[in-house]
């Protein structure tokens, strides 16, 4: 199962205290635990992606660096990789010897998935809109070559722990009581490593940074994601690698803002092509185009240029351009350009013609607003 947002697993919000991580853990354990849910594949998957959600929330520095850096931030060998020390062992072994009846059902230690990383891709809209491939540099622990993963010196192997007779628990007995734990010897893994290989010290694992190369598809957006299989962190004992999630996010762009598909600008137009019409040259990702202003054009007139958007990144289609006019007032106007501007003002005014329907609209609703507040 692919891992999620280590909150979301656990049905919390990021500001959740110790108490609620606590409690939102026991009630997703209880639910999902194998023993509760026998050959139910999907529910032994969920138990331990909470395991594994739990492992880093409940502890208090593997929780700050996964809130600053996510999953990249968090060592899978702590946590991250599927099963935990201390209180979580306990509370699980309590549940396996509550729904196994006492039975003392073992199970033999198996290799656990490696942890799924993040990585942050930043684009500028056109490198969003045209897609490319990147090349990145991915900082990850993979497998120990010279010993193949095993975590003993080569020409050697583990042994199986002698204490729990490679189970990986023993059973306490406690007066009535018969409880199973992890074993102290093996520590749940149910093997020894008793000559541990000297280049990954008897983990298994050791850390690299692997160059990889990411093929962005055009259309991407804010909060996509690309995700490369077995391209996280390697498994432990033989366990599957993690995957790498790319995760996007594109630069606010100078002219353009995009919504869904479609991008929106505002063009400024003079105020004589605003009355009298003309052609302006709007910009597009694709380069310039003409784009017509009839006569009689008011601000906020929005002209829509088909398929000159963003493309769909599943392929349906192209958003359009939404061109929103602007009409400018002239500055820094010289003496004869005011008396100018002045006997055109008189020649409007003049007219038996209304040449500003907007504003005569306007100030007839005021009239009859301050009409309307007499008493």
């Amino acid at each position: 199962m692919e891992k999620r947002d280590y909150y979301e697993v656990l049905g919390i919000s990021r500001g959740a205290d110790e108490s609620e991580i606590k409690k939102a853990y026991r009630k997703l354990a209880m639910k999902y635990h194998p023993d509760r849910n026998p050959d139910d594949h999907a529910s032994e998957e969920k138990f331990k992606e909470v395991q594994n959600a739990y492992a880093i929330l409940s502890d208090r520095d593997k929780r700050s660096r996964y809130d600053q850096f996510g999953h990249a931030g968090v060592d899978s060998s702590m946590g991250g990789g599927g099963g935990f020390n201390g209180f979580g062992d306990v509370f699980d072994d309590i549940f396996e010897n509550i729904f196994s009846g006492g039975r003392g059902r073992g199970r033999q230690s198996q290799g656990h998935r490696g942890s799924d990383l993040q990585f942050n891709l930043q684009l500028t809209l056109e490198e969003a809109a045209a897609g490319k491939q990147v090349e990145i540099t991915v900082p990850r622990h993979v497998s120990c070559q010279p010993c193949n993963g095993s975590g003993a010196k080569p020409g050697s192997k583990p042994k199986e722990c002698e204490t729990c007779g490679g189970i990986g628990q023993v059973r306490i007995q406690q007066g009535f009581f018969s409880i199973q734990q992890t074993c102290p010897g093996c520590h749940g893994e149910g093997k020894i490593i008793k000559d541990p290989c000297p280049d990954c010290h008897g983990q298994g694992r050791v850390r690299e940074s692997k160059k990889l190369t990411v093929k962005i598809p055009a259309g991407v957006d804010n909060g996509d994601r690309v995700r490369l299989s077995g391209e996280g962190e390697a498994g432990s004992h033989g366990g599957s690698a993690g995957d790498l999630y790319v995760q996007i996010s594109v630069k606010a762009h100078s002219i353009f803002e995009r919504q869904d598909n479609d991008l929106h600008c505002e063009v400024p137009i003079s105020f004589v092509t605003a009355a009298i019409g003309g052609s302006i040259e709007v910009p597009t990702l694709e380069g310039r185009v003409t784009l017509k202003i009839p006569a009689e054009t008011q601000t906020g007139k929005v002209f829509r240029l088909r398929s000159k958007g963003m493309k769909s990144v599943r392929g349906h289609g192209q958003g359009d351009l939404l061109c929103r006019v602007a009409v400018e007032t002239p500055v820094n106007l010289s003496r004869e350009q005011k008396e100018l501007l002045t006997q055109l003002q008189e020649s409007l005014e003049s007219s038996k013609k209304t040449h500003s329907p907007r504003s005569t609209s306007w100030f007839d609703g005021v009239k009859k607003f301050f009409e309307d507040m007499k008493f």
